[in-house]
């Protein structure tokens, strides 16, 4: 007899089977606290642009539904635009870190989100098993035109059709729910003039959140989570209170890109969406480590 076999009593191949069982029993709990439950995925930052990120999180994804979860996934795709804008011969411009999306520009946002993001986001859920279905932005989400002023100048900023969300028709989305389907839902939405905005995705996500009162608001993107210094992985913060979160965007700590999602956050908060997470979509499975074991991966920001 091996040593191995002698240590443990079977196989080491037998132990690694033994391990995927374990896993299996430590999200038991975690499946039975989360069925039937509405969860929000935001999908966006590299991720979309990896092949092997995306599938792996989707699959994620399609492992929720099929043990009992109504996800629900949000995607960005602003890679994919630009690259179709750059094709058109369109010139992209950003103020503030937002594009600003002109009368030529929006046909092309419109066109690549739906047709080749969404797209392919429903492709792979349904190559995992799901039945996913595209539920276009504008069906959902009724926009108000954003504009803001230039805090150097005070001069009127204008992004053209870009839009924020105003309120949401979640009837399209539950109706989907009901007949089993996981929505894939892209961030455009219907202005009052009738026309088609650009919603910026995360946004988007809280916004469907809050309306749907959903049990969780996942963010999924390229980054670990919320650092307390940026350049440090290490420094991951793995749980936020919500009265906390004030300080750390004084201390500068919450900043950049991310204070518009940790701001999103705290409003699904306080709508009534129980816990807020950022997930790294790089690391492989990393929305299921986060939800369905002990320790997590990410950052999850609660309300107390």
């Amino acid at each position: 007899m091996s040593a191995d076999v002698e240590q443990t009593g079977h196989p080491p191949a037998m132990d690694a089977v033994i391990a995927k069982a374990d896993a299996l029993i430590e999200a038991l709990p975690y499946i039975a606290r989360f069925k039937g439950e509405m969860i929000v995925v935001k999908l966006g930052g590299s991720v979309m642009e990896s092949a092997a990120d995306l599938k792996s999180i989707l699959t994620d994804i399609a492992f929720m539904k099929v043990v009992g979860m109504r996800p629900i996934v949000v995607h960005g795709g602003g890679k994919a635009i630009s690259r179709g804008l750059q094709r058109a011969g369109v010139e992209t411009s950003f103020v503030q870190g937002l594009r600003v999306t002109d009368a030529a520009s929006i046909h092309i946002v419109e066109d690549v989100i739906k047709n080749e993001v969404n797209a392919e986001v429903v492709r792979i859920l349904r190559e995992a098993g799901v039945d996913a279905r595209p539920l276009h932005g504008e069906r959902i989400f009724f926009a108000n035109r954003k504009t803001g002023r230039d805090p150097a100048t005070g001069a009127t900023l204008d992004w053209g059709y870009v839009g924020v969300p105003m309120a949401v028709d979640t009837g399209p989305v539950l109706e989907l729910l009901h007949e089993g389907a996981v929505p894939a839902i892209c961030p455009l939405g219907r202005g009052p003039d009738g026309l088609v905005y650009n919603i910026n995705a995360d946004t988007a996500a809280a916004a469907l959140a809050k309306g749907l009162r959903a049990r969780k608001l996942a963010f999924v993107s390229d980054v670990p989570g919320l650092l307390r210094d940026p350049a440090d992985p290490a420094s991951l913060i793995d749980t936020l209170h919500a009265a906390d979160a004030p300080a750390l965007m004084e201390q500068g700590v919450v900043g950049g890109g991310m204070l518009p999602k940790i701001q999103s956050c705290l409003e699904a908060l306080e709508a009534g969406v129980r816990k807020v997470h950022l997930v790294d979509g790089r690391m492989p499975h990393s929305l299921l480590l986060e939800i369905f074991t002990n320790k997590g991966v990410g950052t999850e920001i609660v309300s107390s």
